[in-house]
């Protein structure tokens, strides 16, 4: 009959096949570039920490760096960014996921893309607006250090926006399937949870 042919057009199997497939892969990209951005960020914290026991040292000694305050200062500015990108990958800044879980699913699922897509609206606004600045820069360099250009320094600003939009795009469909599914995690909850159970277990 021809309404049991169109039942059996596109087989099930093929389609939860691709269901199957497409986490594994997303959570493959996600791993890769979450190891990419916690290698930036510890590689900066270094940074930031030698910079300022320089600063300390010199100070005990008599002596100061000419460009510690400009560069310990930058230097943070690049740590807050570029650690903000690896914060939003992992879910772990400031969110309502209590206000989010108290709606019916259908809106909790609308709140949540509606809530990662305003985030990515402004982290692109404010990329493509860091590229203006950047431009503008041209031929400033640094007080204390001539021989580095503020195109450099400021190059954050529109580097770390597009590092956020990859994030929140890699993890929006993992958050929407949470949305789906049910009440969404509370990752701040579930680290400082993890860490209590951690603490016990190693305490005598």
């Amino acid at each position: 009959m021809p309404g049991h042919k169109t039942r059996h057009a596109f087989p099930h199997h093929d389609t939860r096949g691709l269901g199957r497939a497409d986490p594994y892969f997303m959570t493959s990209i996600r791993q890769i570039y979450d190891r990419l951005l916690e290698t930036i960020a510890v590689i900066l914290m270094i940074a930031v920490t030698a910079i300022v026991a320089m600063g300390v040292i010199y100070r005990w000694l008599g002596e100061s760096l000419v460009w510690y305050d400009e560069v310990a200062s930058i230097s943070l500015c690049w740590l807050t960014y570029y650690a903000g990108a690896l914060a939003a990958l992992r879910g772990a800044h400031i969110g309502f996921a209590g206000f989010v879980n108290s709606l019916p699913a259908r809106w909790r699922m609308a709140a949540t893309v509606f809530s990662s897509a305003v985030t990515i609206f402004f982290f692109g606004v404010l990329a493509v607006m860091g590229t203006q600045v950047v431009q503008i820069l041209k031929g400033d360099t640094l007080v204390s250090i001539p021989e580095v250009s503020l195109q450099i320094t400021q190059s954050v600003i529109p580097i770390a926006s597009a590092l956020f939009v990859i994030a929140e795009l890699l993890r929006l469909p993992k958050l929407v399937v949470e949305a789906r599914r049910g009440p969404l995690v509370d990752h701040e909850l579930q680290t400082a949870l993890e860490h209590g159970k951690a603490g016990k277990e190693i305490a005598p």
